[in-house]
């Protein structure tokens, strides 16, 4: 089992060969490095990424602007995904983060302490604009995970599967006539869902799967929902 002292040999090394006086549990923090008459590092030291970590290195911020987090390197996806994750909110912070690989004792540096300026990312913002201005009311609940999620582009199929029921096969220009789905030819064709199949040229039919898919929602919501966009 990985313990919190299998980390400090290889940060302390790691510093000494940077020129630091290096000494462990120094008042509230685990490491503490000087160098000459430059600002103290601190580092803070876990088994692995938990909201006490970050709450210590706020903590340390009282002490010193150079406090660096410090987690055991992990293998696989999961653990590059969680990296991912931390550093950025070690960024926001303004902490630094560092892994260590135990196994040879090789210290990285993610990022480093320093003031954030957050970006704001105008192709993520027009997304999400769009989204909101194309979804028709609120058809989720707050909270809810993300599969099964109503989005605007599942709202269009709804009205297509919708139609297609109650009317059988009809080529794309009458379901998007009757319907308001700008795209209804090119939604049907690319088939998502597995809801709709060509059964001949330019003319849809709703599938087993697309009567199973339109008989899980309301269809009072999905009646609205047309109505909304005829």
């Amino acid at each position: 089992m990985v313990k919190e002292t299998d980390l400090y040999p290889p940060i302390r090394a790691f510093l000494q060969g940077q020129g630091y006086e290096v000494k462990s549990e120094v008042g509230a923090a685990d490491v503490v490095a000087l160098r000459g008459a430059e600002e103290p590092v601190i580092v803070e030291m876990k088994t692995r990424f938990a909201l006490a970590l970050f709450h210590q290195g706020v903590a340390r911020l009282a002490l010193a602007d150079l406090v660096y987090l410090a987690v055991p390197r992990g293998k696989g996806r999961g653990f590059a995904k969680a990296l991912k994750e931390n550093t950025a909110l070690a960024r926001r912070l303004g902490l630094g983060l560092i892994t260590v690989r135990l196994r040879d004792g090789l210290v990285e540096v993610h990022c480093d302490p320093g003031p954030y300026a957050p970006r704001i990312s105008k192709p993520k913002r027009q997304r999400l604009l769009r989204e909101f201005a194309r979804r028709v009311g609120d058809p989720n609940t707050g909270g809810a995970t993300r599969v099964g999620l109503v989005t605007a582009y599942r709202q269009d199929a709804l009205r297509c599967a919708a139609h297609l029921a109650a009317h059988g096969p009809c080529k794309g220009a009458a379901v998007k006539a009757e319907t308001g789905v700008e795209h209804a030819t090119r939604l049907m064709r690319d088939d998502h869902y597995g809801w709709f199949e060509r059964v001949e040229k330019g003319v849809y039919a709703l599938t087993p799967k697309g009567v199973e898919g339109l008989a899980g929602y309301d269809p009072q919501m999905v009646l609205a929902t047309a109505s909304s966009r005829a």
